[in-house]
């Protein structure tokens, strides 16, 4: 291929001086992207695809338009005048001690700590709730350069043996290694090709995980690469490990995942093909002759074992139940024409289950708020748990013998704060608080409900500063994903405190597609009913300009991975909506996702070109790479990914960025950051700091914004 040029198609720098919104322009030049005669046919329609070389992003031509895409991006970056203090002001922010809730395992309280701006939280443990403070892991010490990380911990039983996992520069494949965690020496070898699992021990002996055979990179997916369900026996190698399940032997591409109930008596393992929905088998270990007894076989709906008393099994389940319910049922016979609610469905939908000291603790959204119940291992309510406020709260997970648990609870302006919890008596006791430097009583946040455009009833949060005038001047930042039954609550976040404190607005409505009402209002975001994800994302901002808190030219859309898609659909459809738009490692290109990686796991909410020209159609009239027109004015536009997602692959955010850059017309800048080892997300701290700080910035500027931090600062 070519050496990569530039040519100029008629952008513009903007140079801001702090002292006016005067902008002087220089030419903004794209570097030309080649295109190649790529030509897919689906149900007989042609449908080209020039930028296909980009989906190669280990090849050097890929690596060399990177490059030369960055250097104008960053380039483009380092003109605007308070991107440094917007930075400065993140960091003074975020610098505040963090902490998570304790967790027993054996004579240890093991819990993490961050001292403001470590890029990872250190692990700690004390020996009993009141004994000293030891350092027990520090993943700050992990590489060099920072991106390696700590990706979860895993302890035996009895709270002697530890597996950790380990991720390098943000990709999805983790790394195994086992030590004893009294004196923190390494067991056995390492584990490697494992991606999206937990670890189960079976006493000391051993644990079981899910890995894969070869899976590399981000090519097409191969039918080659199975998931397996192993156990891995101590102080053997990796190759003698028990193949427990093989999905290759089943169907291409069904992942798995096994565990065990607390006592180890019975192994439950869990199937499935996509994101939604997992057939579930349970085997007694106690019969040493026994197989897995199948409980539910198909993939229509959702199901985990919570918890056994003997061979009386507690399975939580949407089956028959879209909002969830809870039923027991006798291992033996364990199919649900042999279920008995013992928590039965109700109006509000069950988001989180945890059970701790033979109690059933049920997280239900109310609106997207939480709302925690306790059940005795009946099924008897006991009480509803009173929480400080409106917000989120999670957590209630312990043992058998637990007397206590602890939960964090938090909300748009109330900093995750830790609670210790007596099962008994039903008393909160706060256990510790974070300090951050911010007056939560100087902002407000309200629960709005808006008509989206068939009608449907959306919620939404408003928050900003207190007296703030609507006057439709206000820089408002909209955030939204919209699918995988994924539910978006109040939460904390002290980078977005930068926003708020500057005078913006934050809004954050729950679309279709997510789980804040159940399972219906999943599935009316999906397939064909994928529309109605970016009508109710369309009718927020339209809300939100004519109540007046904002006007198109000071709203930014926002949105990672689907929430990518979901922001890459608004502004081709609606290019006049906003200002400014940040697609976030999105799914971009809705004709071939299904062949990358896990992408084929998506298909229960997207569906794939592959299976109907009716879906076929309907992908590419929305699909953000294809819906592009040329001679067309964009919003002001920073797509960003990153060079180790191997979950939603860069090449979208590639082809998307590239397909932009041909098609837009206008004085908008449009624009690809492309973070270095990171994945589908910042590999650390810092790296997330630098990445919000330009979405700041760049908003800001767009909009023709001086935030008062950059005014301040003159």
């Amino acid at each position: 291929m070519k050496a990569l040029s530039y040519s100029l198609i008629g952008l513009v720098v903007l140079t801001l001086a702090c002292s006016t919104q005067e902008k002087k322009e220089t030419a903004l030049l794209y570097p030309e992207t080649k295109k190649v005669d790529t030509v897919d046919v689906y149900f007989g329609t042609e449908v080209p695809d020039p930028y296909r070389w980009l989906e190669n992003d280990t090849a050097k031509a890929t690596a060399d338009w990177v490059t030369a895409q960055n250097d104008v991006t960053f380039g483009y970056l380092k003109n605007i005048s308070f991107r440094d203090a917007v930075r400065k002001r993140l960091d003074e922010l975020q610098n505040y001690e963090r902490i998570s809730a304790p967790v027993k395992n054996g004579d240890y309280y093991y819990y993490s700590k961050n001292s403001g701006l470590q890029n990872h939280n250190v692990q700690y443990r004390k020996k009993g709730e009141d004994g000293a403070e030891e350092l027990f892991l520090d993943p700050n010490t992990f590489s060099k350069d920072g991106t390696t990380s700590l990706a979860g911990m895993f302890f035996s039983k009895d709270g002697s043996l530890l597996t950790i996992l380990i991720q390098e520069g943000g990709s999805d494949w983790r790394k195994a290694v086992t030590m004893n965690a009294v004196d923190k020496t390494i067991v056995g070898d390492t584990l490697y090709d494992l991606k999206f699992t937990g670890i189960s021990w079976k006493g000391n002996e051993g644990f079981y995980y899910s890995r894969y055979d070869n899976l590399k990179g981000n090519q097409l997916f191969s039918k080659v690469n199975f998931n397996k369900v192993c156990f891995h026996k101590l102080n053997t190698p990796q190759s003698a490990d028990q193949v427990i399940y093989d999905g290759g032997k089943q169907a291409p591409q069904r992942r798995a995942g096994a565990y065990l109930t607390e006592d180890e008596r019975f192994l439950v393992l869990t199937t499935s093909i996509s994101t939604t929905g997992n057939e579930l088998y349970v085997r007694d270990l106690l019969d040493s002759k026994g197989a897995f007894v199948p409980a539910v076989t198909n993939f229509e709906s959702n199901h985990s074992v919570l918890d056994n008393e003997g061979s009386r099994l507690i399975i939580r389940t949407n089956l028959n139940a879209p909002n969830g319910r809870i039923v027991e049922v006798d291992a033996k016979n364990p199919s649900p024409e042999n279920w008995k609610d013992i928590i039965s469905e109700v109006e509000e939908a069950m988001q989180s289950v945890s059970t701790a000291g033979r109690k059933i603790f049920v997280s239900y959204l109310k609106d997207a708020k939480s709302q925690i119940k306790q059940f005795n291992n009946k099924g008897k309510l006991e009480r509803e748990i009173e929480l400080p406020g409106i917000g989120s709260a999670g957590g209630f997970g312990g043992r058998w013998e637990d007397t206590d648990v602890y939960y964090t609870f938090t909300s748009f302006t109330y900093p995750p704060t830790i609670f210790k919890y007596n099962i008994a008596s039903g008393k909160s006791t706060e256990y510790a608080r974070p300090q951050v430097a911010f007056n939560p009583d100087d902002y407000e946040t309200k629960q709005i409900f808006y008509t989206s455009k068939d009608g449907t009833r959306v919620p939404m949060f408003i928050v900003h500063k207190k007296g703030l005038e609507q006057n439709g001047k206000n820089p408002t930042w909209l955030y939204a994903y919209g699918g995988f039954n994924i539910s978006l609550t109040p939460s904390f976040s002290a980078s977005r405190m930068v926003w708020l404190e500057n005078g913006g607005i934050f809004a954050q409505p729950n679309l279709r597609g997510g789980g804040e009402y159940g399972e219906m209002w999943h599935v009316a975001g999906t397939k064909m009913n994928k529309q109605n994800v970016f009508d109710d994302f369309i009718a927020a901002g339209e809300y939100l300009i004519a109540e007046k808190y904002t006007a198109s030219e000071k709203l930014a859309i926002a949105g990672g991975s689907n929430g990518g898609l979901l922001v890459g659909a608004t502004m081709t459809q609606r290019p006049d909506l906003a200002k400014v738009a940040f697609p976030a490692v999105g799914v971009m290109d809705m004709l071939r996702y299904h062949k990358f990686t896990v992408g084929a796991a998506w298909a229960y909410d997207y569906g794939t070109a592959d299976d109907s020209k009716e879906m076929f159609e309907y992908l590419k009239a929305y699909s953000p790479v294809h819906a592009l027109k040329p001679g067309t004015s964009y919003p002001a536009t920073m797509v960003t990914t990153a060079d180790h997602d191997d979950r939603v692959v860069p090449a979208h955010s590639f082809k998307f960025a590239a397909t932009l850059q041909e098609c837009h017309t206008g004085n908008n800048p449009v624009l690809i950051r492309v973070d270095v080892k990171s994945g589908h997300g910042a590999s650390n701290l810092s790296k997330a700091l630098d990445a919000t700080a330009d979405q700041y910035a760049f908003a800001w500027y767009n909009m023709g914004v001086i935030p008062p931090l950059a005014k301040a600062g003159m």
